[in-house]
């Protein structure tokens, strides 16, 4: 598991950024990170893979501390891809991108193929593999990142706003992507303002405002808690919106429980209906 113990995070300058962060996330848990900027979800993650070194308490990570280990021992087990993939792309081409960190590490040619092939499938680059990732369209340059660290086969993924200038085939690529990598056991951790994103994608939802983590529960229960939307100043689902202005019970946030809801009323009213002929 990742688990953060009473984490403080100041940068050099005094300013605090992140105050007593309490989070385990377990492997396989897809878990989406939300909240306005500013409200310290960038620098939480960046805890997580040592790209930040808790000012006070403890980040530990399958049993390591990183207080203890080097960012690149824990970039083992923690693969981030960031917003801007173009700050992360330096190669000539996408299939030398894909493999840079495999043959860094020196692992053999067959498994370098099986990761990278593994990695392109995944995302779905096959026809750009050839092409300067710069010449690739923005939103695949996105997948191509992504699939550099899908290729490190680590067991935590940290997405930092993944659906950002996504088509609908992008989201339903990213959505294929989550579901593998969970059936793998490994876990996925996003930053998102995305909330129709998060709604159909995820069942944890943690919420952070004002440098803390302020609810940590399931998407439906987030969204329909109202002190804490407010808070987080966040915009919920469209579907949950729809469903308080009808008047609907049942912290709904999914099309098929608004139909299922809308169904059982037009049910209820018809026997209504008919009880008063009677």
């Amino acid at each position: 598991m990742i688990e953060l113990k009473d984490v403080t995070f100041a940068y050099p300058n005094g300013y605090i950024a992140n105050e007593n962060l309490n989070l385990v996330i377990n492997n396989g848990e897809r878990v989406a990170i939300i909240g306005q900027n500013g409200a310290g979800k960038t620098t939480a993650v960046k805890l997580m893979n040592r790209l930040n070194k808790p000012t006070t308490g403890d980040v530990i990570v399958d049993g390591n501390n990183t207080k203890e280990r080097t960012t690149a021992q824990i970039s083992a087990y923690v693969g981030y891809v960031f917003q801007n993939p173009d700050e992360q792309i330096f190669n000539s081409t996408v299939a030398m991108e894909v493999e840079y960190m495999l043959k860094y590490r020196k692992l053999d040619q067959k498994d370098i193929d099986r990761r990278r092939d593994r990695a392109v499938e995944l995302t779905g680059i096959q026809d750009y593999l050839k092409m300067n990732p710069l010449d690739v369209p923005y939103s695949l340059r996105k997948f191509i990142t992504i699939a550099v660290v899908l290729a490190m086969e680590t067991p935590y993924i940290i997405l930092d706003e993944p659906t950002a200038g996504q088509d609908l085939q992008g989201l339903k690529t990213l959505s294929n992507m989550m579901d593998a990598l969970q059936d793998e056991g490994r876990s996925v951790i996003t930053i998102t303002h995305d909330m129709e994103f998060v709604a159909d994608h995820f069942t944890r939802v943690v919420a952070m405002a004002n440098k803390q983590i302020i609810a940590d529960d399931t998407a439906d229960n987030i969204f329909w808690n109202a002190e804490v939307i407010k808070e987080a100043r966040i915009k919920e689902p469209q579907i949950g919106e729809i469903a308080k202005e009808l008047g609907l019970k049942g912290n709904i946030i999914h099309r098929r429980d608004l139909v299922d809801a809308l169904s059982h009323q037009k049910k209820a009213f018809i026997r209504g209906g008919s009880n008063e002929k009677e």
